[in-house]
């Protein structure tokens, strides 16, 4: 038994693990790489011939967990994609995006390398087409949450709610081989216990192998209850100054409680009534798959919907699809709340608003999710006084803001509350998915306070798992 880490390993995109394990060879997320010191990535061969794996096993829908699944496809793998009915339905339109991005990203990197007169590190082509990624959805087969899947006589694979985004989960797999018994536990990205919208994250009592998450494992989130405070304080200064509040948004999750901590806002006249767009036809498309899985909901949300209400939808608020009403937004005087993609600004309408607002000392600059190292958002958010935007200087004169609480990954807290849960010590935890800050901070934090054995891989790093024995 043997795991290869290929992805997010001392930093935060492209998750992706390889396991051989009970006679299968197996993938954990197919992730895309999205920052900028580790996009060559995207483009190299699989070390494994991916027509080989007999299953691709999905944590959640976000890019850098799915993005690469259509090149893998598209290399040769023709087996099962085995995720929830919410992630699968979710995967089908960020992986649809994405692709739409990619091609476009080509097509202008194209036109400018040929404008200045020279090529880049890749043939200007996307890294897959929107017909690629459609070959990859007749491949996914829907699991439901806590139902053991046997995917071999010696392997059975069980999907529990991580409590991350809708869909969302971690992993318990268990391996059976002459008498010996292994469990693995991969945790996906853990939520945070209490959100408005998600359930809480499910928990393990034991594992004799651990792989686990660590995005925030350096530091906590600001209390929940002070979201609204925050989010109205931004609102009614950058209102008062004249502005726009712009909030680069993830489409899936984020959107949708921001819409739903903004809608109580509204409804309590706690900031003024502005017009707010949300102009993301993908988090549009996220928005109508929330109302097929009410059941995946938690109880504050089903109670709503229930009773009647929309958690989505308020006075003011307007849901853009086309270019042209994008643009539309720019033309308009006086302050407005404008949601757009893509969340770490790598993409999508967001850097047409950022090229209208972040020269305007009067608007804001709102950032309400992860920003990963060296993508633009970071480097707004970082206090760069000059970005560049479609290939062109900007000066930073906009009011930058972020809220952290709106995270959907468990802060520190949340992660050694996860940990607590497990009554024996597992064998080894491997910490991944974490800049390598937050990933080394939180595997000092489990050997001290824990004394068990912690490992904090690098790319393409292959351990060997022993087999344990049955008590």
């Amino acid at each position: 038994m043997r795991i290869q880490f290929l992805g997010a390993n001392r930093q935060v995109t492209g998750s992706r693990y390889y396991l051989e394990a009970g006679g299968l060879k197996l993938l954990i997320d197919c992730g895309l790489f999205q920052e900028r010191s580790y996009l060559e990535r995207n483009w190299e061969p699989f070390p494994s011939s991916p027509g080989q794996i007999d299953f691709l096993l999905l944590t959640h829908a976000h890019l850098d967990h799915s993005g690469l699944i259509p090149r893998f496809v598209k290399q040769g793998y023709s087996h099962p994609i085995l995720a929830t009915g919410a992630s699968a339905d979710l995967a089908e339109i960020v992986l649809l995006d994405s692709a739409h991005l990619l091609e476009e990203d080509a097509a202008l990197k194209k036109k400018r390398h040929e404008k200045e007169g020279r090529m880049g590190p890749h043939p200007e082509i996307p890294l897959y087409t929107a017909q690629e990624a459609e070959q990859c959805f007749p491949l996914f087969e829907e699991v439901d949450y806590d139902k053991p899947i046997r995917l071999h006589d010696n392997l059975t694979v069980r999907y529990r709610d991580a409590g991350h985004i809708l869909g969302s989960s971690s992993l318990e797999l268990d391996v059976q081989d002459r008498g010996n018994r292994t469990k693995l536990i991969f945790s996906g990205d853990i939520g945070q216990w209490n959100k408005p919208l998600v359930k809480d994250p499910s928990v393990f009592d034991q594992a004799d192998y651990v792989i686990m998450e660590s995005t925030y494992g350096d530091r906590n989130h600001e209390a929940s209850g002070k979201i609204e405070d925050a989010l109205a304080r931004v609102v009614n200064m950058t209102a008062a100054r004249g502005g726009n509040i712009v909030v680069p948004i993830f489409a899936v999750e984020r959107a949708q409680e921001f819409l739903f901590y903004l809608g109580r806002l509204v409804r309590q006249d706690r900031i003024p009534h502005l017009l707010v767009f949300l102009d993301s036809p993908m988090a549009v498309e996220v928005t109508k798959v929330f109302s097929r899985h009410v059941q995946d909901l938690d109880e504050q949300a089903r109670m709503m919907i229930r009773s009647g209400g929309q958690p989505f939808e308020f006075p003011g608020l307007k849901l853009l699809q086309s270019q042209e009403e994008s643009k539309a937004i720019n033309r308009i005087k006086g302050s407005c709340i404008i949601m757009a993609g893509s969340g770490m600004c790598t993409g999508g309408r967001i850097k047409h608003h950022l090229t209208y607002n972040i020269e305007r000392p009067e608007s804001t600059i709102l950032f309400v999710g992860y920003q990963a190292g060296e993508t633009l958002g970071r480097q707004i958010l970082e206090g760069r006084p000059e970005v560049r935007i479609f290939g062109k200087p900007y000066q930073v004169r906009a009011q930058i803001a972020k809220i952290e609480g709106f995270s959907g990954h468990a802060d520190k807290d949340d992660l050694l509350r996860w940990l607590n849960a497990f009554k024996q010590p597992p064998r080894r935890i491997f910490i991944t998915h974490g800049e390598e800050d937050s990933a080394l901070s939180l595997a000092k934090l489990i050997e001290e306070q824990h004394g068990w054995a912690v490992a904090v891989p690098y790319y393409r790093d292959v351990y060997e798992l022993d087999e344990v024995k049955t008590p």
